[in-house]
Order: C-alpha cells, then sequence, then structure tokens
C-alpha cells in the first residue's frame, strides 16, 4: 500500500513508529531552577555526531502546566542541560512509570521509585544503577513543523558506564540487554549480536 499522511492510512493505528524500528529510548532527566527533578523517556533519539559526541532527542505534544511543550523541555531551556539514562530491561517498568503526565511540581523519580545519584559535571541527577548515562550541554532546540515538535541537540560532556558492562576493553550491551521501542505499545529487547566488517577495513 502507499498512503499520503496528510491524507491517512485507513488502518486502525498509525503505522509509521512501527516502520521507523527498533529506536534506541533515552531517558531523559533534568532539574527545573527550583530544583525539582524530572525524568521522561524519549523514543525519538539517537547519538548524531563523534567529535565532539552529540546526540538528539524530539519531544513531541504538550501538557496542561507546560507552555506549549513538555516538562524536559521546559526544563533544558532554563538550565541549558539535560543528561540521558540508558535503559535496561530489566528498569522497563520504572522507565515506563516515568511517562505518566504528572504535574510539573512533582519529581518522577520518587514516582517510579527510582534511586538517583547527581551528575558529575552539571546540575542534574542520573539514574543510579543505569547501565550508563551521558551527561549534556545544550547546543540548540529547533521548533519543527506541527503544535508541540520540538528537536532537542546536546553535546555530550561526561559519560558514565557501569563497570560491571566493560568486558575486555568494551562496553558490552548484551550484558544488560538495552530496551528498543516498536511501533504502538510494543518494545524489544538487545539479546542477539553479530558483526558485520565494513569493505575498508
Amino acid at each position: 500500500m502507499f498512503y499520503k499522511p496528510d491524507e491517512g492510512h485507513g488502518l486502525k493505528n498509525n503505522p509509521f513508529n512501527a516502520i521507523v524500528t527498533p529506536r534506541p529510548i533515552g531517558w531523559i532527566s533534568t532539574r527545573d531552577k527550583k530544583s525539582i527533578d524530572n525524568i521522561a523517556p524519549y523514543s525519538f533519539f539517537n547519538a548524531v555526531a563523534y567529535v565532539p559526541p552529540q546526540v538528539m532527542f524530539a519531544s513531541t505534544g504538550d501538557k496542561f502546566d507546560r507552555e506549549g511543550t513538555k516538562d524536559s523541555v521546559a526544563n533544558i531551556k532554563e538550565t541549558k542541560e539535560f543528561c540521558v539514562n540508558i535503559v535496561s530491561y530489566e528498569m522497563r517498568h520504572q522507565m515506563n512509570a516515568t511517562s505518566k503526565s504528572l504535574p510539573a511540581d512533582i519529581d518522577e523519580f520518587e514516582h517510579a521509585e527510582l534511586k538517583k545519584i547527581d551528575c558529575n559535571l552539571i546540575e542534574c541527577p542520573r539514574v543510579l544503577g543505569a547501565p550508563a548515562a551521558l551527561e549534556c550541554k545544550l547546543v540548540e532546540i529547533i521548533q519543527l513543523p506541527g503544535a508541540a515538535n520540538f528537536a532537542v541537540f546536546g553535546e555530550v560532556i561526561g559519560i558514565h558506564m557501569h563497570d560491571d558492562y566493560i568486558i575486555e576493553g568494551k562496553f558490552d550491551v548484551s550484558k544488560f540487554n538495552p530496551l528498543t521501542r516498536l511501533g504502538y505499545r510494543d518494545y524489544s529487547v538487545v539479546r542477539e549480536i553479530f558483526s558485520i566488517s565494513r569493505p575498508d577495513d
């Protein structure tokens, strides 16, 4: 089949998210100027550059107590910093709990019963026990077409890796099984890994 998004697909559910899969999940933690901590998962997330290392996530939609956006973007606009926590399969239920739309003055770490620890270089918490975390300084926020669509780019200035997952000089994702987002309400987990050498290697 072929369809134009602005004309509709005619299916029971929107297939777009199921086509662009799997997607890594950026579990974005921030702290506002009143020292209220926030954490929320974003499946429009990825690394975008090596030198300097940079990442991006996109926020879509808004909430009742923010002006045209969500807590994460609002906090980053204020503080110019955020942390990306990597989600393991083991933390899937806590990650899902932090997707709940809560008032801006509620700490999602407490709501999801997540243990947190302060970052080293930015005034922001990270998830204690997460496989890895990326401390980021804001590069740019771009407003995208559509209501409340924002792409947030950050430079990674500090990287935490759990020592248990560093095996023979490599960060071994098979030891913690990263959670990935598929379409609809579906997720997957990385358990099978294989290597392919590039032609120029």
